[in-house]
Order: structure tokens, then sequence, then C-alpha cells
């Protein structure tokens, strides 16, 4: 009998369970949409390169034309190889699932990157610094070990997450919890879950506000983040003809970075929600239109290449690569078989790639295959953990550090709760193997000794730094134990940060002490 009640019961609740939404879709549309996602982003990249970081703290005004020609794809792949860095970033974790498959294990993709030949920046050079130098991932990406963590680094290299799953977003976000860790932490993470998730439901959607929303959901409503992206939704109703107000907007609420010791008081701005907030703006504005859509990211500024790569690789996936205007793919069947430096992939490559690890994740995740049909276990979008880096922390000061004794020596004093030391050892394109060895007193005690490699390659973006200081009053001293008469460090800067935000003039008159 209570077998018979536990069937009874158990019958019941499968009957009252939602079924499963799947979605069909053919494989030629598939593959259409893979390989449009990826053709987008490349374009994307070259269209905006040549304003990359000219326009900060402005937009780029109408009157100044964008260049596109037959020319500057497969000039660009050839000629300018760094340009790329949102591409072979992809293809270095498509490689790893290619070799490894898709539950290859986190160290495969932290050392297949720390260990390539491309130079890096900011959040993704940090991340190559730690792992190099013994802090494994995910403690690689974690703000009090990366200075970069809210940077756009995993944001702009999160494409593959999504195309490799489609309809699924959760999926793409259990691909960037694992990867994305690598390099960012917090609101930098959270740039690379959102577009994930955009491209995974542009798949099955064209309604650019319905795909904006989707990738939302999986944002943490208490994160900046979140709270950034949901004001350009809400300033696109207030101003749906006038993309430049939502620019203004942003940047009056949204502009001030705390994080990036290249963006603390500065008009550069490479913080992944601000850039994330042009991507929405080229969308949303741009209203599914390829041209208008790239040309607002662009004109948006600041990281102006890889914000309309991520919009021309959603747009390329809704619309699919036959549907992408013929206007854009001028001189794209030229550089499709080039390599990306640094890989021994090429757009033909990774479209055949690309589709082959869709399948397989489709099927991991409980789609299968019928004959020309691809039956994917569509997914509602779940929001992900919630974090913050640089919780607490507030830019007070920027003060200059000089050498006390030449090359050997640097002392600065400061009130405050933490500290950023820039500064470098690697000029551009070296290659040396020398690496310094800085030794870090904090208030008359060694905290560590900071290697301070020359090669450009494999440097430590800053000298170094503190985020866990009591606050009060603190000296900090750098000591050289290996000085060499071949290289130079070069100081930087101190960014000191408080537990509370002043203004300028108030920093000020508390240094001279009135």
């Amino acid at each position: 009998m209570k077998k018979m009640i536990a069937a009874i019961a158990l019958l019941i609740a499968s009957q009252s369970l939602p079924a499963q939404k799947t979605i069909t879709i053919s494989k030629d549309v598939l593959k259409n949409k893979i390989k449009g996602g990826w053709a987008g982003q490349t374009i994307g990249v070259t269209f905006g390169g040549p304003y990359e970081f000219h326009f900060m703290g402005t937009f780029i005004g109408d009157y100044q034309q964008l260049m596109w020609n037959n020319t500057l794809l497969k000039k660009n792949m050839l000629d300018n190889p760094g340009l790329y860095d949102d591409l072979y970033m992809d293809l270095t974790f498509v490689d790893v699932f290619e070799k490894y498959g898709l539950d290859a294990p986190l160290d495969s993709f932290s050392n297949a990157y720390a260990n390539a030949g491309y130079v890096l920046w900011h959040a993704n050079q940090s991340g190559r610094y730690n792992i190099l130098n013994g802090i494994k991932a995910p403690q690689s990406g974690y703000w009090k070990n990366n200075p970069h963590a809210d940077c756009i680094d995993y944001q702009i290299e999160s494409d593959f997450a999504g195309l490799m799953s489609p309809a699924m977003p959760n999926t793409a976000s259990a691909i960037s919890d694992k990867i994305g860790h690598i390099m960012n932490y917090g609101d930098g993470w959270y740039g690379g879950v959102f577009i994930g998730a955009m491209y995974a439901t542009a798949f099955t959607s064209g309604d650019i506000n319905h795909i904006v929303n989707e990738g939302l959901k999986t944002i943490p409503q208490q994160s900046e983040f979140y709270q950034t992206i949901h004001d350009v939704v809400e300033w696109h109703k207030k101003y749906p003809n006038d993309w430049k107000q939502t620019w203004l907007e942003v940047q009056r609420k949204w502009a001030n970075d705390i994080g990036c010791p290249d963006g603390v008081f500065a008009p550069f701005n490479i913080d992944a929600k601000v850039n994330a907030a042009y991507v929405v703006i080229g969308l949303l504005y741009g209203d599914g239109d390829f041209t208008k859509s790239l040309e607002i990211a662009t004109r948006c500024g600041q990281d102006a290449d890889c914000n309309p790569s991520t919009v021309g690789g959603i747009l390329g996936t809704i619309l699919g690569y036959d549907k992408i205007p013929a206007f854009w793919k001028q001189g794209l069947s030229e550089a499709e078989s080039i390599d990306f430096k640094y890989t021994t992939m090429s757009l033909n490559t990774v479209y055949n790639i690309g589709y082959k690890h869709a399948i397989a994740n489709i099927e991991k995740n409980g789609g299968k295959v019928s004959g020309d049909k691809i039956i994917i276990a569509a997914q509602e979008p779940k929001t992900v953990k919630f974090e913050k880096s640089f919780d607490g922390l507030y830019p007070v000061a920027r003060i200059p550090v000089q050498w006390k004794e030449k090359d050997k020596v640097a002392l600065f004093e400061f009130e405050g709760t933490g500290f950023v030391l820039t500064g470098d050892a690697s000029p551009w394109a070296s290659t040396s193997d020398y690496v310094y060895q800085a030794e870090v007193y904090v208030d008359g005690k060694k905290t560590e000794t900071h290697p301070v490699p020359v090669s450009y390659r494999t440097r430590s973006n800053e000298l170094c730094w503190n985020y866990d200081l009591p606050k009060g009053k603190h000296s900090v001293e750098i000591k050289i134990a290996n000085p060499s008469a071949d290289h130079k460090v070069n100081l930087g800067e101190a960014i000191i940060y408080a537990d509370h935000p002043v203004d300028g003039i108030q920093a000020n008159m508390k240094a001279a002490g009135k």
C-alpha cells in the first residue's frame, strides 16, 4: 500500500512539473548562425580598430567619417595581428576544448593562455603573470591578486561560450564561471557572463530588447554591472531616438573607474560595465541594423574595436552568415583562410570546430540530433553568484614616486587603506629573460618579494599593490635586490585608496595639513 501511495504521489508530482521546453533548429541554420557570429566579431573589430582608445571620455562626432572597404580584413590580419586579441584569446579556449573535450580541466585553459606567444594587457596580462608566478586560477583573477579584475578582458573573449551554447544561457554561464575567473572577477566577470547569455539567446530570437533583457537576467541586481545595463535600457526608453543622450547619462553616472590603475583619475576607461553599456547602446539604438549598430558602438569610443566586435558577433548570430550585408563581407573571403596569429586556426577552421562544439554541448545538456534537425533543451536564464571587486576602496590621490637611491630604493608615505604602485621594467617588445626582484616593505615590515620581469610578454602590469591595510598612515619602501646595468625599472605613481570617497580639494587640503 505504501509503495502504491508513493507511486501515485510520484505520478502526480511528475504531471505537475512543467515540461522541458525544446527548440528545434536545422543543421544548416545552426551552422549559418555560428559562422555569422564568428564572422561578425571579426568584421566589427576590424572596423573599429583605427579608433581604439583615440576617443576617451568623448564620443566620435558625426563629422568624422568611419571607413570600410574590401582591403581592411586581409591587410589587418596580415599586418596588424595584435588587433585580434578578441579572437585569438577566444580561439585559445576553443583549441583546448578541441584537444581535451568539453570537460577539459581548468588548468588546461589557464596554462594554454598563460604560456601562449601573444601579447596581452590589463586583466589578461595580470592573470598570466599570476599563473606564471604560482597563483593558479581562479585566484589569478581575484581582485586582491589582480588590480585589473573589473576590466573588459573576459567580456571581449567570452563570445565562444555563447556560440557553443545555443539557447542555453546557463551552460554559457557555467563555461564563463570556469574560464572567466582565470583573469577577471566581479563586474569584469559579469561582462563575459552577460555577453555569453546574449549570444545564446541570439540563436532563437531577433528581438534586441529581449536578447538584452535575457542576458541581464543572469547578472545579480545588486551589482553595479546590472545597474549600469539596466540604466541603459531605461534611458533607451526615455530617449529612444538619441543615443548620445544615453551615452552622456552613462558618462555622468558610471564612468569613474575606481579599480583599473590606468583609468583612475584619467579619461581612459576599460571598465567592463561602461564598455558593455556601449555594446548595449549599439544594439538597442541600432535596432537590428548591422551598419547602424556597428557605427553607434564604435562612435561611443573607449574600447572602440572590441565593442563593435561584440555587437557584430551578436548580430551575425541573429542574422546568420548569409544575411550579413554584402557591404560588410567585402574582402572577407580573402581573410577567412588566414590563421589568426599565434594560433593554428582561421575563420574557416573555427566555423567548423565551433559547430562541432555546439552539437556536443547541446547533446551534453539534454538535446539531441535527429536527421537534419537539432533539438535543444532550452534554458531559462538563471542569475549567477554575486561578487564585488574593490569593495570598500575609493581612490583618493595619485602621487609621484621617485628613486631614493637610483634604481635601488624608493619610498613613499600616505594615509589610507591601500595602494597600487605603477611602473614597469618592460619596454615594448622586450624579450629579455631578466627578472628584477622587488622587495616590498610596508611600515617597516617586509610583505613580499615581487618578481618584475623585463620581458614584455611576461611582465607585471604594476610594481606592487596592497588593498588590505588598516586605516591610517603608512610608509612603503621598494628595494631592488638585484639591480642591473643592462635594464631599468621605471617608477610611476602611487594610487592611494581610502575607505570612503573624498573630493580632490579635500584630499589636497588634507595632504597640506589644513
